[in-house]
């Protein structure tokens, strides 16, 4: 759908920065704090801006007492990306004008500068505000010269100009070789035909002081990865007797959408160390099979109805063909494990099979300790307790083992450097689970892909019951008790709206959105300190923007 005006025009941007650039969101949040931004755009259209943990949040109405106001003419609008000036020399009263105490001014123009300085290399972004520009005639600043002959960096093809300064320089800085950056792309110029010319995650320079460092559209990556990864998959899975009961039902869950956050972070961590991103498919692939076997069976124990918005394999095909389906992805996996041998040598395939086997052993223990609790009818009392049991039971497979075979794949084998990557992606790990969790009780089920409230019906010991249970009084425990005692046949909706609107009432899904924001900047320092060692790269630019994805996800 076009922009119609430039607060939807502002609320898209935002929009598609959520998704394709975690890390600048996360980072402009941290610029606004508290502060609630009003924009008032010269088609009298308005909007309202404001952060909420590591979000930007933006709607096209007018805010109630906001701390900063500014408006914008077309003008305005057009110098926004040029950066040739400073803003003080932009704040005029006819073209833009800005309102509000000193602190709160300067904050908004530190968000803003960091959002056209860093975002504007955005493919996304680009594409956004030309249609906007073009839809509107306004007119497009001065053209960007075209290099001299000794110019190192040459320009890219003149369709993917935009007429803006900025962008253009932003878009023109980085040499195109065949589908790569310096001839090296995420993916070796096989899955990304583009460099993207994004913020590296860390410096705040002006853009035409910008280190070398570059980055790419996440979205885009992880889809790529993902679409790389599944066609080693099905390649790999056979073509033969018998289909119906159990090779198609191997391609089913792969086949169903998903995030694509396992095959990401381990090719990309093969490429930030210097490995051949190509080398870390398989693994990928392996890891792939494994999660996916792993959900079959764990929808099986957990009586769940959905899975990526499809019925669960147990209940369109029965329980004994979903159990042998589970059984036979794992025993692929290690198959495909073992195929690494003739390319990545024994050293590195035998790495591989020790990550494996800690990763397979780390995420039983971790099912062994949640379906104890049920079977017990017991909820822990400490958050830690709900950090242990998902950090084995999704966090190893999840985040931690993915970046290890990554750097297993590019030959590192000294647990050193392998266990610089546990710490950082335990706490993204556990963020992204409990970000998960918040995601079953307020999001929508089609963008989610399981049933809403499934994890109460099933009885899952979140955060959430965790505290919502710490917090009750005893007449509201003791009801709260009697409903996780019954089985899940007999467990009703309205036994899951009244654990989930005791959980409202005591501020659970809110204290767990701040303790998954909490962690995950953890996380995000941790990865500052503990990978310091990687070279500034795209890949390593792909892994800093996952780290922050976890938090910007919309609920």
């Amino acid at each position: 759908m076009k922009v119609k005006t430039a607060a939807e025009l502002l609320a898209a941007t935002v929009e598609e920065l959520s998704r394709r650039a975690p890390a600048i969101v996360a980072a402009a949040a941290h610029q606004m704090g508290g502060i609630v931004l009003g924009l008032h755009f010269g088609d009298a259209s308005h909007a309202g801006l404001r952060a909420q943990h590591s979000r930007l949040l933006c709607d096209t109405e007018r805010p109630d007492d906001p701390e900063v106001e500014v408006y914008f003419d077309d003008a305005a609008m057009e110098r926004l990306f040029d950066l040739e000036r400073r803003p003080v020399d932009e704040v005029t009263e006819r073209h833009l004008d800005v309102r509000g105490e000193r602190p709160a001014v300067l904050a908004m123009w530190r968000t803003f500068q960091l959002l056209s300085e860093r975002a504007s290399g955005l493919r996304a972004v680009q594409t956004l505000w030309r249609e906007y520009r073009d839809g509107h005639g306004i007119p497009r600043g001065v053209p960007l010269e075209r290099p001299v002959e000794s110019d190192p960096i040459p320009a890219f093809p003149p369709p993917r100009d935009t007429g803006w300064r900025a962008l253009d320089y932003l878009d023109h800085r980085l040499p195109y070789h065949g589908g790569s950056v310096n001839g090296r792309g995420i993916l070796g110029g096989t899955l990304l035909d583009r460099p993207y010319s994004l913020w590296d995650g860390r410096l705040s320079n002006p853009w035409w002081q910008l280190p070398g460092s570059v980055d790419a559209d996440l979205m885009e990556t992880m889809q790529s990865c993902k679409r790389r990864v599944r066609e080693e998959m099905l390649r790999i899975l056979p073509d033969s007797e018998p289909k119906a009961e159990l090779y198609d039902l191997m391609r089913d869950y792969p086949m169903r959408e998903g995030k694509g956050l396992r095959p990401t972070l381990t090719i990309a961590t093969c490429g930030a160390i210097g490995g051949r991103n190509e080398d870390a498919v398989r693994a990928a692939a392996a890891i792939e099979l494994f999660h996916n076997g792993f959900l079959v069976h764990d929808d099986i124990a957990d009586e769940s109805l959905h899975r990526r918005s499809e019925p669960t394999l147990h209940l369109a095909h029965g329980v004994g063909l979903a159990v042998n389906t589970g059984d036979a992805m794992n025993l692929l996996a290690i198959d495909t494990v073992l195929s690494n041998l003739p390319t990545l040598g024994l050293a590195r395939t035998l790495g591989l099979i020790h990550e494996v086997m800690h990763m397979c052993r780390e995420t039983v223990e971790g099912q062994a300790i949640e379906l104890g609790w049920i079977r017990n009818c017991c909820v822990p009392g400490r958050d830690e307790d709900y950090f242990r049991m998902s950090t084995k039971k999704t966090g190893w497979y999840t985040c931690i083992s993915p970046c290890r075979m990554g750097a297993v794949c590019a030959g590192v084998t000294d647990p050193r450097h392998l266990d610089a990557f546990n710490e950082v992606f335990r706490l993204v790990g556990v963020a992204f689970q409990i970000q998960d969790d918040v995601l079953n009780l307020v999001g929508e089920e089609a963008l989610y892909g399981k049933e809403r409230l499934g994890d109460l019906v099933e009885g899952k010991r979140t955060v959430m019951m965790i505290h919502v249970f710490r917090e009750a009084d005893p007449a509201t425990r003791r009801e709260l008790s009697e409903i996780i005692r019954l089985p899940r046949a007999e467990k009703t909706q309205e036994h899951a709206n009244y654990i989930l609107d005791a959980m409202y009432r005591l501020g659970s899904i809110d204290y767990a959105i701040a303790l998954a924001d909490r962690l995950a900047h953890q996380g995000v320092e941790r990865f500052e300190s503990d990978l310091g060692f990687l070279p500034e790269n795209e890949p390593k630019a792909i892994l800093r923007q996952i780290a922050n994805y976890v938090t910007t996800r919309p609920l």
